[in-house]
């Protein structure tokens, strides 16, 4: 298997949770849980396309500074930008009692964005296929 198929797999397994979560916050997961898994998984994929363009990162670097490491030199990874913030935006808002200011259904723009981020990264990956 080369490179670039244990990448599309990698992240196809990420997606397999993201489809897990959808379906727990279509049965009613609690926002809190549900955006703590979200931002597990995209800090999951920046870290497979950190690995992947052999970038070192901070084991214990957070989804902000992972975005960061990645689009150093790469701009076009500014792409997920947005997506990413919005996950931290939404964790601020929960840690500060400020549930007003979270958009409407926040719970299904978590899964939103999350599928973004992985459709933007998935679809590099296939277009960087090796052979």
């Amino acid at each position: 298997m080369t490179e670039s198929n244990d990448l599309i797999a990698a992240l196809d397994a990420v997606h397999a949770r993201i489809e897990k979560l959808a379906k727990q916050q279509s049965d009613g997961m609690p926002l809190s849980e549900l955006l703590a898994a979200g931002i597990a998984e995209a800090e999951t994929m920046l870290r497979i396309m950190l690995e992947t363009e052999h970038k070192p990162y901070a084991s214990d670097a957070d989804l902000l500074a992972l975005w960061k490491t990645l689009v150093k030199g790469k701009p076009h990874w500014n792409t997920i930008r947005d997506n990413c913030r919005e996950l931290v935006y939404y964790q601020n808002c929960l840690k500060a009692e400020r549930q007003d200011a979270l958009p409407a259904q926040p719970e299904r723009m978590v899964i939103h964005t999350l599928r973004h981020i992985f459709l933007y990264l998935r679809s590099h990956a296939e277009q960087h296929q090796e052979g």
